[in-house]
């Protein structure tokens, strides 16, 4: 029995060693698409996110003290300039320029009465009847009368402009933003009774980083877009860089004024783009073409079939193109969709070639 198990032994030994070894297989190609690095123009710039702020957004407040008798407009209404808004009780005010206006014509005739006295008293000196200092005093009583007559006018002109203030109008075209004061309250001078804004002319408010403030300047072109107009581009000019740096955040804070296209507002976020500079010729590739390694930034090169890492620096972005300001010349081919899959020496199939996407304005043009 024992030479049985042997001879059973052998033959399964033989059979093993009859079959051939499996062949090993390889890890299959990654599917990518290619591009190629670009030499062409850049706009170097600083980005950011900034707040649109209205250049006109007064609180229009009382200027005269009173009862609110007629409330004409609410929150959200567009008004006119010179479009009555409010009215605020005149009873007051008219009385008083009544008043002031019968002070007038009171000092008016007795300043007559005056000029009459002097000029009688004129007559008797050059008669000998009275002495000097007689007509020195009538001609003072007339002159300080006059000046009487001169602070009454002013006073009436005061309560005039009064009565007119009692009719609260807005100053500008512009949006009733708040409506604070309704009819029935009484107001003192200075209550506020609206907040008023104006959204034809605009300021933006951006805030850079530290380290950006000595490439920013006065002057310097500007880019924005911001949800409010999707697909526009309004172009401003930074008009002022502010000379200290926020406390809370640590920023610089620049500048710009824009003229409203149409559907901005106050309030809004603004994407930005200060132009700072530009490079002639610039190394630019799909942004999507740089991954992230443990050895920093990558792009991999395509050849023969193969992925080859290579690292990279970068530095501005245009129209969905990063510059490569190290690594490469321009001119390579590079993994484009897919990049993300590869590793250095990874087999990759090229599916299509895609176009790379244009740098954006301003083109490079023929000398």
């Amino acid at each position: 029995m024992r030479r049985g198990v042997l001879l059973l032994a052998t033959a399964f030994t033989l059979a093993a060693c009859g079959e051939k070894p499996a062949e090993k297989k390889g890890a299959p190609a990654t599917l990518i698409t290619t591009t190629q690095a670009k030499v062409a123009p850049l706009e170097i710039s600083e980005r950011t996110l900034g707040t649109l702020t209205a250049v006109k957004d007064p609180a229009i407040a009382a200027e005269v003290a009173g009862k609110v008798v007629k409330m004409l407009a609410r929150s959200g209404q567009s008004v006119k300039k010179g479009q009555l808004l409010a009215q605020i009780d005149a009873t007051d005010t008219e009385y008083q320029a009544a008043s002031d206006q019968g002070e007038i014509a009171r000092l008016e005739a007795l300043l007559v009465q005056q000029d009459r006295m002097v000029a009688r008293q004129t007559e008797l000196l050059q008669k000998n009847f009275i002495s000097k200092n007689a007509l020195d005093d009538v001609t003072a009583q007339r002159d300080a009368m006059k000046n009487q007559l001169a602070s009454a006018r002013a006073k009436a002109g005061l309560s005039r402009n009064n009565v007119g203030k009692t009719r609260v109008v807005a100053p500008f075209d512009g949006i009733i933003e708040v409506q604070i004061a309704s009819t029935g309250d009484y107001i003192k001078l200075g209550d506020p009774l609206f907040r008023f804004v104006a959204n034809d002319r605009l300021r933006a408010d951006l805030p850079f980083p530290e380290s950006a403030a000595p490439r920013l300047k006065a002057g310097m072109p500007v880019r924005l877009t911001t949800p409010l107009a999707p697909g526009e581009t309004i172009e401003a000019v930074i008009e002022d860089i502010r000379p200290t740096v926020g406390e809370g955040n640590r920023a610089v804070l620049a500048i710009a004024r824009l003229d409203n296209p149409g559907p901005l507002k106050g309030g809004a976020s603004v994407d930005a783009a200060v132009i700072t500079g530009r490079k002639d010729k610039a190394v630019l590739v799909p942004e999507q073409s740089v991954v992230l390694r443990p050895a920093g930034k990558v792009v991999y090169l395509i050849a023969d079939g193969k992925a080859k890492q290579q690292v990279v620096e970068v530095g501005g972005k245009q129209g969905g193109q990063i510059e490569i300001t190290q690594g490469l010349q321009g001119g390579e081919t590079l993994a484009l969709d897919g990049a993300g899959f590869l590793s250095d020496g990874a087999a990759v199939n090229i599916k299509e070639t895609a176009k790379t996407t244009p740098a954006a304005k301003p083109e490079a043009k023929p000398q």
